[in-house]
């Protein structure tokens, strides 16, 4: 370390830390958090030998950048002698090798390493002022075209205003990443927008809740006792409920929680004061009250009492008549055609195949094994021969080709078939424009939510039919409400249970252990072995998490190979959480260095903390309508571009009728990468509607509060071909004992059920 630095150690030994300012160049990036922009830098420092540790909350350092720091030398006990910036400037570089690092560290959209290295071999120390006043002049240097210019121009200017945002918006604790997002949204609007009611970035702003918001308003002076905070406070309260499932909450429970998030300095809000903010919502109809059982009031946001109340009265309106059916005809069809194909059909399945003639609406369920396939496949055959136009729809890309698959019919996602449309934000699909179908089937109905499926059945002609295809035993919906469950219980719909295990299926110990896990007992696990002799194992996995962790990487490494399945293509890892040892964060990193390990040749790009690779497996975490990818869907990172600052990534789609697989490529840019996630490992709830040749469960205790009988069901019945349980066995006893069915505040079962039904 230079004498400079050591003059500075002793100093510190005897005094107090003294200011002081330093100015070099990024040369890299150790470590930088999207969400405080704490950072950790290495500064080169003209006449010190060493790179300079700076650390520091840098909204957005690239490598390159020419800084003047000012701040203190501190030493760390672990990691040595660091700068800590208490502020800084940037100030353009004086050297090619600064300027060329500058413009190639991806900070100009269109100007990556190779081209930042053509432009300032051209241009010499004149490169930024060139950029900056005769940006045209760039055509003269070799391989950029007039397009590249105007990319370039674009993103100059852009990148100056966004500075101005971002130095703002630092100040007041948001990440670069959101930064750039309400840029994006807000223009030069940006600063005033967040000054006069930063409340609306909670809205608008995917990322950013009312936690964030309220710490930006805290920082532009907007009163503790506002009302738009107290509006937007209950806004969240709902909102959070409504990721939990819930459609409403009822008054004392929001009362609860408002007055725990507004309180001041530990001091709760006074109750009154949130009921009278309730009312005034309820009178601008910000928010809705409707009575429930015992006159409780029941808070809704509109969206959601308005779409409950309309999807009850569109499944009454299309159960209110029977198609004209010659019975007799359909037995003696189901009779011959069961005959030419050489099969039979149990007794609940022929009622199924039956019904679906005979009723506008119905639901088929049904556990793994019982025949729910086969059942399908059957009465669509029948649809065919009563000359019906037939459509086929799941809610994720999996399902939807699997269905098409078994029916040899084109199949689509349920957005897909309801032709989402980016110019309006809205399906194309509706009851001025329903489907062209007669006959629709939509299987894995247990993930339909209350606005899923209200789009869904606003779009289906009032004639056709409709079947419903779902495991009520699996866990309910990612978004709110419980739709498949409050269809059954209201039973006002038709509904066939599937319950006889075919001989076929019962072979299989997958199905014998979710049946048996269905029914509150435990499975029947074979210990796992080198030659395991059945499809569904158990491995200890120790005592602790983190010695999961090591078993399911040991598995990956041995076993999963010898078997002849591919550990990066054939494996999902399913955990009950996202945090701890065993959740799905920790895996994910630990099985992307196992599985896609840091390889120089291969690009990666840093966001927010997580680090995506080309290869990377990965899930989107919201619907992303102008892509058109939702949650849930799976994918693969095949290239990052860090010139055009995009990642590209490849879905696969259901549109074939049979097993041919759709890809297409989707690009995000960098400031939207937060819309995904690595997907090595999901959760269980993220792997509804899917299936993967092998699946990897570990089951802990560190799991308690989410174990349940329902999350090992349906963890367990994403296997097709091998499921191995990583865990104690005390840990799956607790699981299937626990019937944690959680409560959701839902009323679509009661307004389905009331005679007086009114809208």
């Amino acid at each position: 370390m230079s004498s400079l630095i050591q003059d500075s150690t002793n100093q510190q030994k005897n005094s107090p830390p003294q200011s002081e300012s330093i100015t070099g160049i990024v040369e890299r990036i150790t470590f930088h958090s999207e969400e405080s922009g704490y950072t950790v830098a290495k500064i080169q420092v003209p006449r010190m030998r060493e790179l300079v540790t700076v650390v520091g909350s840098f909204p957005n350092l690239q490598a390159g950048q020419t800084l003047n720091i000012q701040g203190e030398w501190r030493n760390h006990p672990k990691h040595g002698q660091q700068f800590q910036m208490a502020q800084y400037s940037e100030t353009k570089p004086a050297t090619l090798t600064g300027i060329e690092k500058y413009l190639g560290s991806g900070l100009i959209k269109g100007v990556g390493p190779v081209t930042a290295k053509r432009i300032v071999a051209h241009f010499n120390l004149e490169t930024l002022d060139i950029i900056e006043t005769q940006i045209d002049r760039l055509i003269e240097v070799p391989g950029i075209g007039r397009k590249r210019v105007k990319m370039i121009q674009s993103a100059w200017n852009e990148q100056k205003s966004i500075k101005e945002v971002m130095v703002f918006l630092q100040g007041h604790g948001v990440s670069t990443t959101y930064a750039v997002k309400i840029y994006k949204k807000y223009g030069e609007k940006s600063i005033t927008t967040v000054s006069e009611n930063p409340y609306q970035l909670a809205i608008d702003i995917y990322g950013i809740g009312f936690l964030t918001a309220d710490r930006i308003a805290r920082n532009v002076g907007v009163s503790p006792w506002s009302k738009y905070r107290y509006k937007s406070g209950l806004l969240h309260i709902l909102g959070e409920a409504a990721e939990d499932g819930h459609c409403f909450l009822p008054q004392p429970e929001l009362l609860k929680k408002a007055t725990e998030l507004l309180a001041i300095n530990g001091q709760e809000i006074e109750t009154e004061v949130i009921i009278n903010v309730i009312a005034e919502m309820d009178k601008n109809k910000e928010l809705l009250i409707e009575m429930g059982e015992g006159e409780m009031p029941l808070c809704y946001k509109p969206a959601f009492l308005n779409t409950e109340k309309h999807l009850a009265q569109l499944f009454l309106e299309h159960l209110a008549s029977l198609p004209l059916v010659d019975i007799d005809r359909v037995r003696n069809w189901i009779e011959r055609y069961t005959q030419s194909k050489g099969i039979s059909l149990s007794e609940q399945q022929q009622k199924a195949v039956e019904m679906s003639a005979s009723y506008k609406v119905m639901i088929l369920t049904g556990g793994p094994g019982t025949g729910k396939t086969f059942c399908v496949s059957t009465i669509v055959a029948l649809w065919k021969a009563m000359g019906e136009k037939i459509g086929l729809a799941a809610p994720t890309g999996r399902a939807a080709q699997r269905l098409g698959e078994m029916a040899s019919l084109e199949a689509k996602t349920i957005h897909r078939l309801l032709e989402f449309s980016p110019a309006t934000m809205g399906f194309k699909r509706d009851k001025d424009n329903p489907l062209p179908y007669t006959a629709i089937v939509v299987d894995e109905a247990s993930m339909l939510d209350l606005f899923l499926a209200h789009s869904l059945l606003k779009a289906i002609p009032a004639e056709a039919k409709l079947l419903i295809v779902g495991d009520i035993d699996q866990l309910p919906s990612v978004g709110p409400g419980n739709v498949l469950s409050d269809l059954i219980q209201s039973e006002r719909v038709p509904v066939v249970r599937l319950t006889e295990v075919f001989r076929q299926a019962a072979s299989s110990r997958i199905i014998q252990a979710a049946h048996s896990i269905n029914q509150g007992r435990y499975p029947n696990l074979e210990p796992i072995s080198d030659s395991p002799k059945t499809d569904c194992l158990w491995h200890k996995g120790g005592t602790e998490a983190i010695h999961g962790v090591q078993t399911v990487c040991e598995l990956l490494q041995g076993l999963i190979p010898s078997l002849g399945f591919n550990p990066k293509t054939d494996v999902q890892v399913l955990s009950p959480m996202i945090r701890g040892a065993v959740g799905t964060r920790n895996f994910n990193q630990v099985l992307q260095n196992l599985l896609n390990p840091l390889q120089y040749s291969k690009p990666e790009v840093n966001r927010g903390g997580m680090i995506f690779r080309e290869g990377d497996r990965i899930i989107q975490l919201k619907n992303d309508y102008n892509r058109e990818v939702f949650n849930g869907d799976l994918g693969r990172i095949t290239k990052i571009d860090s010139v055009e600052q995009e990642v590209i990534i490849q879905f696969v789609d259901a549109q074939s009728a049979a097993s041919r697989r759709v890809e297409r490529e989707v690009s995000y840019d960098y400031a939207d990468l937060n819309e995904i996630t690595l997907a090595w490992s999901i959760s269980i709830h993220k792997s509804q509607g899917s299936e993967y040749p092998v699946v990897i469960l570990p089951i802990y205790f560190q799991h308690l509060m989410m174990l349940s009988r329902n999350l090992l069901y349906t963890g367990l019945t994403r296997a097709k071909k091998l499921a191995i349980i990583v865990g104690s066995s005390q840990a799956i006893s607790v699981a299937i004992k626990q019937v944690n069915q959680q409560q959701r505040y839902t009323r679509l079962r009661q307004r389905l059920m009331w005679n007086n039904f009114s809208f």
